[in-house]
């Protein structure tokens, strides 16, 4: 038995399905381009055997366990460390078992096609996973892990990663990218600049953390030019350590454009804490464009995340920390919201600001007639919620029209399940093949150009997007 059909994604009608098929076959076995992801560095820099089957599927990856959570699993049934200590599962068997006995619950999601995807390609398993056979699935893949061809390293030019980008904080000292570079892997495993624990007011510990950005640093942080020459510093400390592109992970899309003055009074009030949720919103934005300015002088891409509603949960939150499927998406603004940045730099052709969203009725009003115009402007891929067929096919839809492919992306897969890097590519390949293919046949592409857009969506966008 096979756990993915070999035609998986691909339209009904037999003459588009055909082509669909001929398209992927051209792209399928294509090198993987992972711009932006969370995958951890120390993998790569040890390059010790993943711990068990439930450290590497269920404990890290926030789309498994949020949906265990929905039907009332506890956290500390799944082995999710809480931030006090306190007890959890673990037992790593014990973890596997109740997530196989609530599988069924990832019927007709991407999570399930990137799993079972996983199960079939990387381990070799063919039966789908349930309580029954949980046992034996856990054992199979825990022979495989012993071995060296399921090392970090392996898998990693097993599943023909050109390059691999992991996000760090401004602190973070990258020791692991620096063990990566220091080795005789050939692997290219990058860094990404993400500042939000000392761009915004209300992550927390902010005034300890402008502390701690001035004493690595070396620059006053109690000082407007000093913070931003902070910035500078640390942003050519990451590209020393392979990084191409800033992220940034702001509640919306706001932007500020303030005079020097008005940024240095707005800076005083959120460096001593305390300040409005008017004040932090308005710093963040101003940020925003100041990040853009610094990408103009680095060559840094910028990424903006916003519109995520993070941390949803108090009582997640407060228990077991960030990242822990509670981030909600919430409409967004971005003609207005954007309209200070792109005033002061969106009309510059060399620098590459990467948009996404999650509020997807967003595309075709607001971010293909932006990504449309201005030169600076590039569409990310679905995200997050929508990182989907049905979420790539919705976007494609709503933006190709109005911006057309070449202002966008390609695909990244934003993970921190690795072993779903493959899975997430493949699904996004078998999808814009699709996609590309009933373009063809009602007239509006030419085959001999779909076969060109399978690669460079597939492929070169990516790697031009962000420069690699």
């Amino acid at each position: 038995m096979a756990l993915t059909d070999p035609d998986r994604l691909f339209p009904a009608d037999p003459r588009t399905r055909d082509l669909a098929r001929a398209l992927y076959q051209t792209v399928a076995d294509l090198p993987i381009i992972s711009p932006h992801g969370h995958t951890d560095p120390s993998w790569f820099a040890q390059n010790e055997r993943f711990e068990n089957p439930a450290a590497l599927f269920v404990i890290p990856d926030h789309y498994v366990f949020r949906m265990l959570i929905s039907q009332g699993v506890a956290p500390e049934a799944l082995g999710i460390p809480r931030r006090d200590g306190g007890a959890v599962e673990e037992d790593p068997r014990a973890i596997w078992q109740v997530f196989a006995r609530h599988f069924h619950l990832f019927r007709g999601t991407p999570s399930a096609m990137w799993l079972n995807h996983s199960f079939e390609h990387v381990f070799g398993l063919t039966e789908p996973l349930n309580a029954e056979n949980a046992t034996h699935a856990y054992d199979h893949i825990e022979a495989q892990l012993q071995r060296d061809a399921f090392r970090p390293r392996a898998l990693f030019d097993r599943f023909k990663v050109e390059v691999l980008a992991t996000t760090e904080g401004a602190l973070d000292d990258l020791k692991w990218h620096r063990m990566i570079a220091e080795s005789d892997w050939t692997g290219r495993v990058v860094t990404t600049y993400r500042p939000d624990a000392v761009v915004d007011p209300e992550f927390e510990g902010f005034v300890d953390n402008l502390k701690d950005f001035a004493r690595i640093t070396g620059e006053d942080t109690t000082t407007w030019r000093g913070y931003l020459q902070a910035h500078r510093k640390r942003r050519m400390f990451f590209k020393e350590h392979g990084a191409t592109a800033s992220d940034h992970g702001h509640p919306s899309a706001t932007t500020a454009n303030l005079a020097p003055a008005e940024a240095q009074a707005l800076f005083d009030s959120v460096r001593q804490g305390g300040c409005t949720g008017q004040q932090a919103e308005l710093f963040r934005g101003q940020m925003l464009t100041e990040m853009a300015r610094m990408s103009l002088d680095d060559g840094l891409v910028l990424q903006i995340h916003p519109g995520s509603r993070r941390n949803h949960s108090t009582l997640m939150f407060d228990r077991f920390g960030r990242d822990k499927g509670f981030d909600i998406p919430g409409p967004t603004d971005y003609v207005d919201a954007l309209k200070p940045l792109l005033d002061a730099v969106g009309m510059e052709p060399s620098l590459n600001i990467i948009l996404f969203t999650l509020d997807e009725t967003a595309y075709a009003r607001e971010l293909a007639p932006l990504a449309g115009a201005y030169p600076a402007l590039t569409l990310g891929p679905p995200w997050w919620f929508f990182d989907s067929y049905e979420g790539i096919k919705r976007f494609r839809e709503a933006t190709t029209e109005t911006c057309g492919f070449y202002n966008t992306a390609g695909f990244n897969d934003d993970t921190r399940a690795f072993c779903s890097i493959p899975a997430r590519h493949d699904v996004a390949r078998r999808s814009d093949c699709a996609y590309l293919a009933e373009l063809v046949v009602t007239g509006r592409l030419l085959e001999a150009e779909a076969f060109e857009l399978a690669y460079d969506l597939s492929y070169r966008l990516a790697k031009e997007a962000y420069r690699l």
